[in-house]
């Protein structure tokens, strides 16, 4: 059997990022549960980058992704990943302290975020209803090609030999002095590190490698494709509530997705929505706006996998250093993918990450301990 210097587990946005940082200075291989990678978070995402979204624990990743986001390279990829959309977020009068909270909460970041009234959500929200009058104006938000990212990421690790197993559920892993042996449905692999970009899963895994858990929790967010009258201006920017109580954006055929911004906690699993969930995101847009709904389109619902204080996990377990942490990257997993995988693979690697303002340590397992 061929032993690998790197076992990833996990080939969504964070197991093929990872992959393609490493790739080049290690033997990886990545195993995925599924048919095929990026079936569960990755490939449900509402896929947006905000620079405000996640809050200001997780900013600095955020803006240090930027770049490779916005203009790649060109062996990486030849477009952009991201379509300019802009972000408004809103609340109702007598809320305004949202609004102050949002300012104070980014205040000395510099992101590029500023108040608005009711006058200007109304012309950038048609059809708005009347009491919506606290609002942060976010210019630099954009759209992100999740499908494209990841699939940029997957060529990339391929294009330095990562071999990508699917249908590979790990069912046990065992460590000794050499190092790891993974058990899945497709047989058993020898490496040295084993890395948990398991996601909603990531405690699960913990536990079959018998290393102490990080308290990394599941949460079912819910979206629905919604046709709506008169159909939604393309071009209207992302609208989220201030009081995180729903989001909705256009799509180029006039519907919107639309979410109640739900979190229920859930077990590791393929997750569904419910219709309760569904029809508490139509009531709040109904609260926003005067659009008539005409049809539930479509609707999906993924999982967000959170730490306690809702960070990431990066870096090595403190008692088990041949486990590496790579989890806990809530909905905010793929606008900061590639800062999030540059400064593992520097973890890893030993070398210096590079990343303007972030800093190793606020995202390591050891505050977990």
């Amino acid at each position: 059997m061929t032993e690998f210097d790197v076992i990833i587990v996990g080939a969504g946005m964070a197991g093929a990022s990872l992959a393609a940082e490493l790739a080049p200075y290690r033997r990886v291989l990545i195993l995925e549960a599924e048919a095929a990678p990026g079936y569960h978070a990755t490939g449900r995402s509402a896929a947006f980058w905000s620079e405000c979204y996640g809050g200001p624990g997780v900013q600095s990743l955020t803006k240090a992704s930027e770049a490779l986001l916005a203009n790649p390279p060109t062996e990486f990829s030849d477009v952009s990943f991201l379509r300019p959309r802009g972000a408004l977020h809103i609340a109702q009068s007598g809320r305004e302290d949202l609004a102050a909270k949002m300012l104070a909460d980014f205040a000395g970041k510099k992101v590029n975020i500023h108040q608005i009234g009711k006058d200007e959500i109304a012309v950038r929200i048609p059809g708005v209803l009347a009491g919506w009058s606290a609002g942060i104006w976010e210019p630099d938000c954009c759209d992100i090609d999740v499908a494209g990212l990841h699939s940029a990421y997957l060529r990339a690790a391929k294009r330095h030999n990562a071999r990508l197993v699917c249908n590979a559920r790990v069912v046990k892993a065992a460590h000794n002095a050499d190092g790891w042996q993974v058990e899945t449905g497709s047989g058993v692999y020898p490496g040295k590190l084993l890395i948990n970009a398991g996601g909603a899963w990531a405690d699960n895994l913990a536990a079959m490698a018998n290393v102490s858990p990080a308290g990394i929790k599941p949460f079912r967010r819910t979206v629905a494709q919604i046709i709506v009258e008169p159909a939604a201006d393309p071009t209207m920017p992302l609208i989220i509530g201030l009081d995180a109580s729903f989001y909705f954006k256009a799509n180029a055929d006039g519907s919107i997705w639309l979410s109640p911004h739900d979190e229920t906690p859930s077990i590791a699993c393929d997750t569904a929505p419910e219709e309760f969930d569904v029809a508490k995101a139509i009531d709040r847009l109904h609260q926003v706006t005067d659009w008539k709904i005409a049809k539930v389109q479509h609707k999906w619902a993924g999982l967000r996998s959170f730490a306690a204080d809702r960070l990431p996990v990066i870096g090595r377990d403190p008692k088990c250093p041949d486990f590496f942490w790579f989890a806990g990257q809530g909905g905010f997993g793929i606008q900061t993918a590639p800062a999030a995988a540059k400064l593992a693979a520097s973890i890893i690697l030993e070398t210096a990450h590079g990343l303007d303002g972030v800093v190793e340590d606020g995202f390591s397992p050891d505050r977990l301990v």
